[in-house]
């Protein structure tokens, strides 16, 4: 172990190309073991397959216009010992266990998709019975067959929780994380504290202590103890996300946002669990209160270049006179991401938190997010469509 030591203490010496300081945390000694329910290791395999079976029959009972099934299943047991000079020891244990069916119909040339996805940090039994839930996805992708295209322009539009939480993570998260905005000097220049961004009902947060979600842990992997941390307060930029050595170097306090994929990967800041803070209005009041607009449902892909934006909404229905009315497929919502922030004019009092979580990726490395927000409601957005 000293002879590794050593070598890495070398290593980082050889590459190192400014002087470093971290930003001080106070040594912890814990131990972390999750509380599960029904460990899924103590599950069978061939349950397991039989399980995934089910629900694959249960998507194509729906419809002879089905064409595809994919279903995917996944678990995993994790423990992470940290220990530094510091005098911290902490070992942390973690569970997941998830599983996916997408379902794709097709008529002639016309392909559409739908998917249902659970997940759980606890329990098993979690995504256990959850075939209605299939059946469901496979009915939504056949009714797209016969939606009609999406039209394009600006419009009002209303989000759903997945597809809103998918934009606070993509848009707006990545640019609260310490690294990025310290190398990039026209994102510090634009991402200054006590800057406006939005209207006062806009509240954005991240935090490693939300109960049950993917990136929920309590301790990062420098040995910060996680918070919850608010980025935009009543749509005022109040914070970012930290490591030891991004605080160290912006002359902040460590966040507890430091996360490596494995021991073979340095600690990067990273997202924890980030949500949208709940409002005051309801589904029913956004959609009364617009004559005109479209309410987007769930996404699928989409893509990032610092403030701009494109998301692929998996679904979406007209609204007209205040009520939803015919449904729609194949449209895109795109943006700058400052412009939307301050066209945000209602938010929902029904805070969701998306089941399946997500797998963020940044330098070449994967880790497990948590996503969430309630409805909400954008002036002027632009959508993609025929």
């Amino acid at each position: 172990m000293r002879a590794k030591v050593d070598l890495a203490v070398r290593q980082a010496r050889l590459v190192g190309r400014e002087t470093t300081t971290l930003a001080p945390v106070e040594p912890h000694v814990d131990f972390i073991i999750p509380s599960l329910v029904r460990d899924p290791l103590t599950v069978s395999l061939e349950d397991k397959k039989r399980l995934m079976d089910e629900y694959v029959e249960a998507a194509w009972a729906q419809s002879s216009r089905i064409q595809t099934t994919n279903a995917g299943y996944g678990d995993a047991r994790r423990k992470v010992t940290f220990i530094n000079s510091e005098g911290s020891y902490l070992e942390q244990s973690r569970c997941r266990v998830s599983a996916r069916v997408v379902v794709l119909a097709r008529d002639g040339g016309n392909v559409q998709q739908s998917r249902a996805v659970f997940s759980s940090t606890s329990d098993y039994d979690a995504i256990v019975g959850r075939h209605a839930e299939v059946g469901a996805a496979a009915s939504r992708a056949v009714a797209l067959l016969d939606a009609a295209p999406a039209p394009g322009g600006e419009f009002t539009v209303i989000c759903d929780p997945a597809l809103a939480g998918v934009f606070a993570h993509e848009a707006f998260g990545h640019l609260s994380e310490g690294d990025n905005v310290y190398e990039n000097e026209r994102l510090r220049d634009i991402m200054v504290l006590g800057k406006r961004f939005g209207r006062p009902l806009l509240n954005i947060a991240d935090g490693g202590v939300v109960g049950g979600q993917p990136g929920t842990f309590r301790y990062d992997d420098e040995g910060t103890p996680t918070q919850r941390t608010d980025l935009i307060r009543e749509g005022v930029l109040v914070g970012r996300l930290h490591s030891r050595e991004t605080a160290g170097k912006m002359g902040e306090a460590a966040t507890g946002n430091a996360r490596a994929q494995s021991y073979r990967h340095a600690p990067l800041v990273r997202m924890t669990n980030t949500f949208v803070g709940a409002g005051d209005s309801s589904f029913d009041e956004m959609v009364a209160a617009t004559p005109l607009g479209i309410f987007c449902r769930d996404w699928y892909g989409g893509q990032t270049t610092h403030e701009q934006f494109s998301f692929g909404c998996a679904e979406a229905w007209m609204i007209r006179d205040g009520k939803l009315a015919e449904p729609l497929r194949g449209t895109t919502l795109s943006g700058n991401l400052f412009t939307t922030l301050e066209n945000i004019d209602m938010i929902g009092n029904d805070l969701v938190w998306a089941e399946g979580g997500g797998t963020c990726g940044k330098g070449g490395q994967s880790a497990p997010v948590g996503q969430g927000s309630p409805y909400i409601r954008i002036q002027n957005a632009l959508l993609g469509g025929k």
